[in-house]
Parts: C-alpha cells; sequence; structure tokens
C-alpha cells in the first residue's frame, strides 16, 4: 500500500472580502467595475467576479458621495472631512483636492464633457468646479435643506443643473440651474411638487422630461419645455431609485412585446421607467398612462426595519450599459443584477446575478455538492448565503428563519440531491433541498439557540442537533421527499440531557454508530446511537470545548477548547492521547485531513494551523485573517479549505505541498544549469557573464570572489567598468547591499571599496538616488568607511616607525662606498639642505665618508628618513583622492 503523503503547505486565495459598507457607489460607462464606499476607503470591484482590483486608502472619515468621469480614468470622492478628492484611477493618486462646501458633500456628478463637477452639500449649495483647476465656477443657492442630489443635462448642448432636496416640513423642490454663462439668472425654474426628501432624478432618452422620485411615494414627470408638472405617478412606496429604460435594451424590447400582446400599444411616443424602493421589489412604468406594467411577486431583499420603523428594501438602482440588464442595491449591502424576457404573454424578472458586498462575521460554512463547487455561508442573517466558488457570486439564499443561524452542515443523499440542514436562535432546525431552494423540514423541539448540528455519515437519514438548553437531539429525515412543496414537521427520535452548560459542537462518527458532543462545561460526551445511551465522557480541559470531531480511521476524537490547547482523546477509556499547543488564544475549530494523519485548526488569534498528529508537530503557520476565525471547512474529495471568521473574509485554501515540491526541484535544477554555466564564463574568463549569472543565483560570496579576481588583474577599472554598466536599478540594488555586507568585514572591505568607487564613477548621481533603500544602504556604508579609512592612516603612519628603525640598522640605505660620485655627493648635499635650515650644522662630506661606521650611519638615518617620510606622505595624499 502506498504510503500517505502529507501535506506541507498551503496556498491561500482570498476568494470573498468585504468591499461595501453602504452608501454611495458608482457604476463604470462599460459597467465592468463599481467604486464602492468601504468604510473609510474606496475599493474598486471588478462587477463579474466579485473581487477587489485595488483600493483607495481614505482619511479615517466615512466617504459620503462618489462620481466617476465619463471616460472613467478619474473618480470624485468627498467624505465628512468635506474634502474633495480627484483620483487616477490608472495610478490611483490623488491629482488634487480642495474644499469647498460648510457641511459635508452628500451627492455629486460630472458633466458629460468630463471638465465640471457639480456637488451638492447639507450647507444647502450647489457648486459647480472646474475638474482641471480645481476652482469654483457656478455657487447656487436657494435650496431650504440638504442637497440629497444631483444631475447634469445628458445632453452637453443643453447646459442645465438639476438638484433635488429636502427643505424640511412636508416640503421639498428640484430646482433647475442654468451653467452658461450668457444668462444672468442662473435658477431656471424651481419644481415644486414632492412633500419629502427627493431620492432620485433621471431624464428620458429624448431629453425632455424630467422624473423626479422621492420618499413622498410619487414619481412625478415634469415637461422640460415649460418646466410643466406633466404626471404624478403614485407608487404606494417610498421610491429610492428611478431609472430610464433605453429603447433598444432588451428590457425595452421585452416589454414592447409584451404591451402589443396585451394590445395596449399607443402609437404616441412612449417610454418606461424602473422604480425601486422600500418594498425591496422592483416595478416597470409606462410614462403614457402612468400606470404599473411589471410588479415583482416576491422580493429577492430581506427588508429590513430601521429603528424609526421605516422598512428598508432597495437603496439605489441603475441601467447598465450595453444591454446588460438592471442593476438594484439592497439595504443589506447586496448588489443584485436582473434580466427582463416576455415568455407566453408573461412579462418575468429573472435574478442572473447576486454580489454580496458585506457578510458581518462569519460563524459557520459548508462545502455543498460532491463537486464541491460551492460553498454554504452562515453570516449573522437569518439566511444561509450560498456562493458560487468559481465567481464568488451569491447563487442563491435560504430565507426562513426569523432568528439569526447559528450553525449548518452538508450532505449528499440516497437520491443524489443536495441537503443542507440549519440550526438558529430560534430554537428551530430547517432541513432545506439546495437545488430548489426549499425548504422540506421543520424541526421545533429545543427550548433554547441550536447552536450546533451535523448530518449522519454513513446512511444520512437522520442529523443531530445540539442547543443552548443543554440537551441534545436526533431527528429523523424518514418520509421526506426532495420536491416537497411545504415543509413538514420533523420528529425526534431520541433526546438526552447531554451537559450542564451549552452546547457548542456535536459530530457523528464515520460508521453512525456513535456521536460526540462538546460543551461550554469543559466537557466532551460520546453518545451511542440510535438511544442517546453514554459511552465515555472526556474530561482534562480548563475552558469550555468549542469543536469535536471524530477521526476518520482511529478510535479517537479530536476536541478544540477554549484553553488554546488540541487533544486527540481514546473512546475506549477516555484517556487522553495527545495534547496540540500553539494557539495564542481560543481554539475554535479543528478538523481531520490526509485520512486522519494531519489536523487543521484555527482560533480566536486569527491564525490557521496545519499539524501532523504522529509527530505533535506544528507544519504550518497561517495569519491571514484580521479577526477570530470562526468558521472552517474540509472539502470530502480535494481538502480543499476554507475560513472564515469576525473579519467578514472567506479565505479558500489549496493544497501546494506538490506544486511546492515541483516548483524547488524546477529551481534547483535551474541553479545547477546556470552555476555550470557560471563556472564555464569564469573558465573562459568572461568576467562580465559570470558577474551577471551570478546576481540571477543571488551568490554574493562567488560574486565577490569575481570582483577580487579582477582588482588582480592590470588595469582593474577598465574590466569592473564593463561588468557593471550591465546592471539594470534592481540589480544595482542588490549589489549596494551586498556591498554593505563585505563592508562590514575588514577582510573584504578593499574590494567593496573599489566596486563602490567605480559605480560612483559610472553610474550618475541622479540614477543612484532612484534606486530603491539608497538612502538606507549609505548610511549602513559610512560608519565602516570611516572606520576602514581611519585604520588605513593609522597603518601608514605607523610605517613610518619601522622605516626608522630599518634604516637606523642601514637595511635600507646600505652602507656609503668611498667611490661614491660626485653626482651622488652633491645629490646628499641637496638632501641635508633643510637641516641646515634648521640651524644644524652642515657636516664635512669627506669627513662622514671617512669618519667611523656610527656617524655615517647617522647622517644615513637622516637622509633616509627624509625620503621615506615624503614617499609615504606622497602615497597617503594619492590614496585619500582615489578614495
Amino acid at each position: 500500500m502506498e504510503s500517505l503523503r502529507l501535506k506541507t503547505n498551503y496556498r491561500c486565495v482570498p476568494s470573498l472580502q468585504q468591499f461595501y459598507t453602504g452608501g454611495p457607489f458608482v457604476l463604470s460607462s462599460d459597467s465592468s467595475f463599481i467604486a464602492c464606499a468601504c468604510g473609510d476607503s474606496i475599493k474598486i470591484v471588478d462587477a463579474a467576479t466579485a473581487s477587489i482590483r485595488s483600493t483607495i486608502g481614505g482619511d479615517s472619515e466615512p466617504v459620503t458621495a462618489l462620481a466617476l468621469s465619463p471616460n472613467d480614468a478619474l473618480l470624485f470622492s468627498s467624505s465628512h472631512t468635506r474634502q474633495i478628492r480627484v483620483w487616477d484611477l490608472s495610478t490611483l493618486k490623488c491629482v488634487r483636492s480642495w474644499k469647498g462646501h460648510e457641511g459635508p458633500v452628500m451627492c455629486m456628478a460630472c458633466h458629460p464633457s468630463g471638465g465640471l463637477l457639480a456637488t451638492g452639500g447639507a450647507d444647502r449649495k450647489v457648486l459647480v468646479w472646474d475638474v482641471d483647476g480645481g476652482y469654483c465656477t457656478h455657487y447656487f443657492k436657494g435650496h431650504g435643506g440638504v442637497v440629497s442630489c444631483v444631475m447634469f443635462h445628458p445632453d452637453p448642448e443643453k447646459q442645465l443643473l438639476f438638484s433635488g432636496s429636502d427643505d424640511g416640513g412636508d416640503h421639498a423642490t428640484v430646482r433647475v440651474w442654468d451653467i452658461s454663462k450668457t444668462k444672468k439668472k442662473n435658477c431656471v425654474a424651481t419644481l415644486d411638487n414632492h412633500r419629502s426628501a427627493v431620492t432620485s432624478l433621471a431624464i428620458s432618452e429624448d431629453g425632455w422630461t424630467l422624473l423626479s422620485a422621492g420618499r413622498d411615494k410619487v414619481v412625478t414627470l415634469w415637461d422640460l419645455h415649460d418646466y410643466s408638472n406633466k404626471k404624478t405617478v403614485i407608487t404606494n412606496e417610498a421610491v429610492e431609485a428611478v431609472c430610464v429604460i433605453g429603447a433598444g435594451s432588451s428590457f425595452a424590447s421585452s416589454l414592447d412585446s409584451y404591451q402589443k400582446n396585451a394590445k395596449k400599444s399607443d402609437s404616441s411616443q412612449t417610454f418606461y421607467f424602473v422604480t425601486v424602493g422600500e418594498r425591496g421589489i422592483v416595478r416597470i412604468w409606462n410614462s403614457k398612462g402612468a400606470g404599473c406594467i411589471f410588479e415583482q411577486k416576491t422580493s429577492d431583499v430581506t427588508a429590513s426595519v430601521d429603528e424609526d420603523g421605516s422598512r428598508r428594501g432597495f437603496t439605489s438602482a441603475v441601467m447598465l450599459a450595453s444591454d446588460q440588464g438592471l442593476l438594484c442595491v439592497t439595504s443589506d449591502q447586496q448588489f443584485l443584477y436582473y434580466s427582463l424576457e416576455c415568455t407566453e404573454e408573461i412579462l418575468q424578472l429573472n435574478l442572473t446575478k447576486r454580489l454580496v458586498g458585506y457578510n458581518e462575521e462569519i460563524v459557520d460554512m459548508k462545502f455543498i455538492g460532491d463537486d464541491e463547487k460551492f460553498l454554504a455561508l452562515a453570516t449573522n442573517l437569518e439566511q444561509v448565503r450560498v456562493y458560487d466558488l468559481a465567481s464568488m457570486s451569491c447563487s442563491y439564499v435560504l430565507s426562513g428563519h426569523t432568528e439569526i443561524i447559528l450553525c449548518l452542515d452538508t450532505c449528499l443523499s440516497g437520491s443524489g440531491k443536495t441537503l443542507i440542514v440549519t440550526g438558529s436562535k430560534d430554537n428551530s432546525v430547517r432541513l432545506w433541498e439546495s437545488e430548489s431552494a426549499n425548504c422540506i423540514g421543520v424541526g421545533i423541539g429545543h427550548m433554547g439557540a441550536v447552536g450546533a448540528i451535523a448530518f449522519s455519515k454513513r446512511k444520512r437519514d437522520f442529523f443531530v442537533s445540539g442547543s443552548s438548553d443543554h440537551t441534545l437531539k436526533v431527528w429523523s429525515m424518514d418520509g421526506l421527499s426532495d420536491n416537497m412543496a411545504a415543509p413538514v414537521n420533523l420528529k425526534a427520535k431520541a433526546v438526552v440531557a447531554a451537559h450542564d452548560k451549552d452546547i457548542n459542537s456535536v459530530a457523528v462518527a464515520p460508521n453512525d454508530s456513535l456521536v460526540c458532543s462538546g460543551s461550554q462545561d469543559r466537557t466532551a460526551c460520546v453518545w451511542r446511537l440510535p438511544d442517546l445511551v453514554s459511552v465515555v465522557v472526556f474530561k482534562g480541559h480548563k475552558r469550555g470545548i468549542w469543536s469535536v470531531e471524530f477521526s476518520p480511521v482511529d478510535q479517537c476524537v479530536v476536541t478544540a477548547s477554549g484553553d488554546k490547547t488540541i487533544k486527540i482523546w481514546a473512546i475506549s477509556d477516555g484517556s487522553c492521547l495527545k495534547t496540540f499547543e500553539g494557539h495564542t488564544s481560543s481554539v475554535l475549530r479543528a478538523l481531520f485531513v490526509t485520512h486522519g494523519t494531519q489536523m487543521v485548526s484555527c482560533g480566536a488569534d486569527g491564525l490557521v494551523k496545519l499539524w501532523t498528529v504522529k509527530t505533535n508537530e506544528c507544519v504550518a503557520t497561517y495569519d491571514h485573517h484580521e479577526d477570530k476565525v470562526w468558521a472552517l471547512a474540509v472539502g470530502r474529495k480535494t481538502e480543499m479549505l476554507a475560513t472564515g471568521g469576525g473579519d467578514a473574509v472567506v479565505n479558500l485554501w489549496l493544497d501546494s505541498t506538490a506544486a511546492d515540491k515541483e516548483e524547488a526541484f524546477r529551481k534547483e535544477e535551474e541553479g545547477v544549469l546556470k552555476g555550470q554555466e557560471l563556472e564555464n564564463a569564469v573558465s573562459d574568463a568572461d568576467y562580465t557573464k559570470a558577474i551577471q549569472i551570478a546576481f540571477e543565483l543571488r551568490r554574493p560570496h562567488r560574486l565577490y570572489e569575481l570582483f577580487a579576481e579582477l582588482c588582480k588583474k592590470r588595469e582593474p577599472e577598465d574590466h569592473i567598468d564593463r561588468a557593471l554598466k550591465g546592471l539594470g536599478n534592481e540589480e544595482l540594488r542588490i549589489l549596494f547591499n551586498y556591498v554593505r555586507e563585505w563592508n562590514t568585514k575588514p577582510k573584504l572591505c578593499y574590494v567593496s571599496q573599489f566596486v563602490l568607487f567605480r559605480v560612483f564613477n559610472i553610474f550618475p548621481p541622479t540614477d543612484i538616488v532612484q534606486i530603491k533603500g539608497i538612502g538606507e544602504f549609505l548610511e549602513g556604508l559610512i560608519p565602516y568607511s570611516q572606520r576602514h579609512f581611519g585604520r588605513i592612516d593609522r597603518l601608514v603612519r605607523s610605517t613610518f616607525l619601522l622605516d626608522y628603525i630599518l634604516s637606523g640598522m642601514s637595511v635600507i640605505e646600505p652602507e656609503a662606498q668611498p667611490t661614491e660620485s660626485n653626482s651622488e655627493l652633491l645629490l646628499q648635499s641637496k638632501i641635508d639642505i633643510p637641516d641646515k635650515e634648521n640651524g644644524i650644522e652642515e657636516k664635512d662630506h669627506t669627513r662622514e665618508i671617512t669618519g667611523s661606521k656610527k656617524r655615517k650611519s647617522t647622517k644615513s638615518r637622516h637622509g633616509s628618513h627624509k625620503k621615506v617620510k615624503d614617499v609615504a606622505y606622497n602615497k597617503v595624499e594619492s590614496i585619500q583622492l582615489q578614495a
């Protein structure tokens, strides 16, 4: 039998991240990306995959308004700081900013030409700005309250600006401003028909009808020829957004075919518009009869209720470019994409995609299906969100619980259908069929929140639940069909008072014979099915137990506890077999992988750890979460991991052991080939190529040896210059790093100083300054360089004493002979001239020659000393100039 290959590493793929926390957002002109407010930052999100393309840092205040230029090159933003910023999306840099309002900017819009930006603020003012100059071109006053929306006329020839406000009381107005410089009176008209805040404005395609929607539950159509009220449409809901449907879009064609089939067509020119609001439904209207053509029967939104009692369903809507449909934004930070089709004289609005901007805290998750292409999340909501792992869009939602869902589990039924079971704070359990998203069974009987749930592993005809009422229940699934019209009441086959405190986790053995429960009372109990007879109790943890799991191969159970440890227990006698320590806070989940030979754990410290059971060794630790990691799921086939927690981020983890091993082998093979190429270049005396390869291989010692070899050659400057000229900025940065290291060692400092000297001779200072981190490198070079030059200076000066001793011993200058020429005597007399100038009596040269050896050596000493001293100082001076 082939031995198991243990995992050594996982690669993290951030799949689902928080990108929208509510508030302003803006869609690109081609609908390819969305710029969203996420707290005090702005996220640029890919509309196809919900992946975050980039993040623009904020100024520690929530973003209040966003706008895009028509070509999507510039993004305009403002926050509670009242600073208006212009961002270049290609570089993500703020190109200019300014302040103008006395209160927060509540809305903004860019002119179709891209040259002007209009802003409306809480200070009741509407200002128009020159985008390039950042100065105010128009200053409009007249609104009696907060300006809630602004819009330029889409036709650049019609230089009009529309603004809506909430003037307080039962009064709200829409004002039309002339932004041309020809008219003196800027406010062309005041449109007064709303009794509550104006939330949205739209213009018909012909450019002569203005639509204004408000929270007073009406939509008003205004004739822009004379600014008269053409029609008032009563919607019976607070409208948050109104959108005009383009004549050539698929929406319009479906509506036209439906109108013809319904024999309601009119030869006169009409247009359609969409309204969304607090009820969370999409409605389509005809401008001719002001009648509602289509109304969504069921809402795709969980309508929330504010503190003041008002409902909040949809908060905004926009028609997508290139006939891609309709985008609606919900109060719980979801982006819903809709398409409309007319089939058999019936209009049908289809939800094509759902992007979730914010998931709050993820408390549990499980993979769905045999191919594990979907992931079910319990996210502190009353519903389960099921995600497609390929696009990370929310495929569907399971709604039915009345309180927060705390736990869930999935299994594949005998008929091949995928089942999901959930436990909630509403004290009930629900059984779902995933494909139809229908609830097929409801279990009521617990007296507390259901915090743990698990399917049977083999028969899949029952599931077990644990509750804060300290009881454990076994629920039967007999008699259930996958396509039931209404959910049936599930029956509990067995129940037992299992613990003294809340039950946090339950697990069913692989053979369905046992069930284990972990509780806050610091114990884990094993029960025999189907009657829940106690088998053994595991005692030893010092804090509550958060997770229990049966080993797939051994008669043992793993428990994770709040005492920061993981323990493995023997079912036979309840003894603790192993204890794993390493987490710095509570361990919240621990699951077996690699056929029971390894474990994966996660905890409140935000860490994910991979353990080897046999050796008690922590193989790897990953820190990719910023908060507690509550949820951990393991794929049954692929053993892919998914983690999620308090930071609302879902990370997918892929086993990269084989890929890492293959990559390491490939790099080693490349290194061997490159190493051989390096040696061949050295043997061919091609030092330039050898140095280039040494840089590629990141071999500083070999590089030093090559430079040292070049320094020994005749005219080393030329050789080193040729090698250095081929280096790029990144290689220069690495070279400075190496030189700094060599410079710290006296034995290597000579080569490092020579290489450094040649670098500064070859490359201009402007290029060197551009090298990343050059300041830090130079700071590291200076103190050691000063120390080396100080040491050399002291060495040169100390050699004078040696010369003095050697000359005194007649080693440097041999004893003068009587046959010295007159020229030599003349040279000697010239050397002695300084002694005469210093008051020393000039000696007779003839007497010096015939005198004693001692006197001759003295004269020789003086002359020799002068010669050596002059030469030595000349050498020092040349070294200093060279350095």
